[in-house]
């Protein structure tokens, strides 16, 4: 049987826990106020394997000797920290939504339109969705259908754009879905993304508003504005 390597001298000797202590550090991980935030179902679900897991863990180490079975402890709570950053951090991430305009400089939709159109002719699909969507509500904009403002959000100018154009109302919000996905989900867009993203945007063009947009987008302030 083949002995773990002794640490090398001057070098600090990893900390290597028991089941209880690899369990408590997953628990105090966990218990921060950022994950608490997240989904209720996920993490119910992320608690479940992470159970599941370490009771499978300790079944399959009760033969080894104690130092491999403490080392394949170790090795196991830092998979459980890993999972729960690699599940749970994306959808904070994407909690965290800003204005849709990042930038100082004001441009009009047009020139939105050109910067979509030559990231998309670059492959560059996550650019070519984002101003697809920004070229989008700068257009309801001059179209007076929406108030210019600043720190208008994806889901609040989808859900506002939704109401005026019924027609269209599930491809805007999927559009604006998409675009929160893609900047704070980390969920590039594709190809097929940025052509559908295009198609809206020409078909908006051709629509005619069916309701009073700009009191549309006062309720749906309203009703964003209500705590989740």
């Amino acid at each position: 049987m083949k002995l773990l390597p002794a640490a090398a001298p001057g070098r600090d000797v990893p900390v290597l826990p028991d089941a209880d202590q690899a369990r408590e550090w997953a628990e105090q991980e966990l218990s921060r106020p950022a994950y608490q935030a997240a989904e209720p179902t996920l993490l119910e679900r992320f608690w479940q394997w992470v159970g599941d897991f370490f009771a499978e863990l300790l079944n399959g180490i009760a033969g080894f000797d104690p130092t491999i079975g403490v080392v394949l402890l170790a090795v196991g709570a830092a998979a459980v920290l890993a999972a729960a950053l690699f599940l749970v951090r994306p959808r904070l991430n994407a909690r965290r939504r800003r204005d849709v305009f990042d930038s100082a400089e004001t441009r009009v939709a047009v020139d939105h339109r050109r910067l979509a159109g030559e990231a998309a002719a670059r492959g560059e699909w996550d650019t070519a969705v984002a101003e697809r969507l920004r070229a989008v509500i700068r257009s309801a904009e001059e179209r007076v259908l929406l108030e210019p403002r600043s720190g208008r959000t994806a889901a609040e100018a989808g859900s506002s754009l939704a109401a005026t154009f019924p027609a269209a109302a599930d491809e805007i919000i999927w559009l604006a879905r998409r675009f929160d996905e893609i900047r704070y989900g980390h969920l590039p867009a594709t190809f097929s993304d940025a052509e559908r993203a295009a198609d809206l945007d020409v078909l908006l063009e051709r629509l005619s508003p069916s309701t009073s947009p700009l009191s549309n987008e006062t309720l749906s302030n309203e009703t964003l504005a209500v705590p989740r």
